[in-house]
């Protein structure tokens, strides 16, 4: 690992050189406003800002917990430090009350703070840099009309070299492209305002998407599923790994509820992306559902049903003894499966009722190439996105041993895939990181 450290700060240190030829390392620092002209606001375009805000998820990284607005000091884990969100009310000393209209969209465009500064792109001006000047000019005066809050910048703690900022402008020149978006051909008006949504403000692919050792975008493996904030994001569009493929109907029940019958709930940093796009314009969120549909191969109908039965079938009554007979099982998967009848068969039995979870054979924390999301949802139980307010699971205590078994018996029984390995290790790492938070 410390050699993983040392290859890519030399590498890091490289870029700076290069990126000192060619790129702005040390940009301009912008004058400050002395006052914010809120009477060149429209009200129309306010309320624009407010929609594009929400669909960009910006609280879920600006307002703490608490916190009426987005005074940042939010913390987002990176594998090379923790990053601290930004004050982004109109308060003139720790906000961006002194931020003129050119610094702001500098800042979402080329990510640089209005007193020259490289910002990290943790904050994802890699997408944002192609959102219109006039979404842009509605997102400045929906911030700019906001209370200001005073709240101090909480510094990061990044290991060197990631704590110089310089190294930015190299990263840039290797990996950040200013560049307007441009409609498909082949979509509809709808579908495209879906893509430019997504892909601009709502950033889906910085998540769902894997990163490179430098932290940027896989653009070969876009929305191949990523890893945000301890959870696995999953596969979209084409590269989803979904048990039974999603249509429009489940994106959409997806987006607005955070809950969908075929794919099950919002867990993890997805719960505040869908949690703001319920109170977003209807409109723009099914636009998002409709290119999702567009990007992912179309099932037959009647083949999505047979596959849902089937799944469904692997549900257990609450009067199972979980002996198998007739079945050759191991004994890490029996044990498992007692943890499950003590702790797990009561809410995922065999379906009765809609208010039940849906089977687990259909979701993705245990069809997922690792059994984190599983071992989140356990530990941490999942706290329901607003459209789904009932569907609350509790968290529940389990030592390390009794993780990892119940695990495997889940794997095993309501997936086709492989066994996780590693899952002693995995699930005393886990046990212990609940405990240490």
């Amino acid at each position: 690992m410390k050699r993983w450290h040392v290859l890519t700060g030399v590498s890091l240190a490289t870029i700076v050189v290069v990126g000192a030829v060619v790129a702005d390392v040390f940009p301009r620092e912008l004058a400050p406003i002395e006052r914010i002209d809120q009477a060149s606001f429209s009200s129309d375009q306010i309320d624009l800002g407010e929609n594009l805000s929400l669909l960009g998820d910006c609280a879920a990284c600006h307002k703490p917990a608490g916190s009426q607005g987005m005074s940042g000091g939010v913390p987002l884990p990176t594998p090379f430090g923790t990053i601290y969100s930004t004050n982004i009310t109109p308060d003139v000393a720790t906000g961006i009350g002194s931020w003129s209209h050119e610094a702001f969209v500098r800042a979402m465009r080329e990510g640089v703070d209005r007193r020259g500064n490289h910002l990290y792109p943790a904050f994802p001006y890699d997408h944002f840099a192609a959102v219109t000047d006039e979404d842009l000019d509605a997102l400045y005066q929906y911030l700019m009309s906001q209370d200001p809050i005073a709240s101090a910048p909480v510094a990061n703690t990044l290991r060197f070299p990631f704590s110089f900022r310089p190294i930015l402008a190299g990263w840039k020149l290797m990996f950040h492209r200013q560049n307007a978006f441009v409609p498909d051909p082949d979509f509809t008006e709808e579908e495209n305002r879906g893509a430019y949504l997504a892909e601009t403000l709502g950033h889906c692919s910085a998540c769902h998407s894997p990163r490179n050792i430098f932290g940027a975008v896989k653009k070969s493996a876009y929305l191949a599923g990523g890893m945000a904030e301890g959870w696995l994001i999953p596969p979209l569009g084409a590269a989803s790994i979904a048990p039974v493929g999603w249509d429009i109907d489940d994106y959409a029940d997806y987006l607005f509820d955070g809950w969908s019958e075929r794919h099950g709930i919002a867990g993890g940093p997805m719960t505040s992306v869908v949690d703001n796009l319920h109170d977003a314009d209807e409109d723009d969120v099914f636009a998002i559902a409709a290119w999702l549909a567009k990007i992912t191969p179309a099932v037959d109908p009647a083949e999505r049903e047979a596959r849902a039965t089937e799944i469904a079938l692997l549900d257990l009554p609450e009067s199972f003894d979980f002996t198998f007979p007739g079945q050759t099982v191991p004994d890490t998967v029996l044990a498992g499966g007692q943890v499950f009848k003590t702790n797990c068969l009561k809410c995922h039995k065999e379906r009765s009722a809609k208010g039940q979870p849906i089977s687990l054979g259909l979701t993705y924390a245990v069809n997922a190439p690792a059994p984190t999301n599983l071992f989140n949802a356990v530990l941490k139980g999942i706290e329901p996105p607003l459209g789904s307010s009932t569907r609350r699971m509790q968290p529940i205590s389990l030592s390390a041993e009794d993780l990892a078994s119940v695990a495997g018996f889940v794997r095993w029984r309501f997936s086709d895939k492989p066994a996780w390995s590693d899952m002693n290790a995995a699930a005393k790492a886990a046990v212990e990181h609940v405990k240490d938070h």
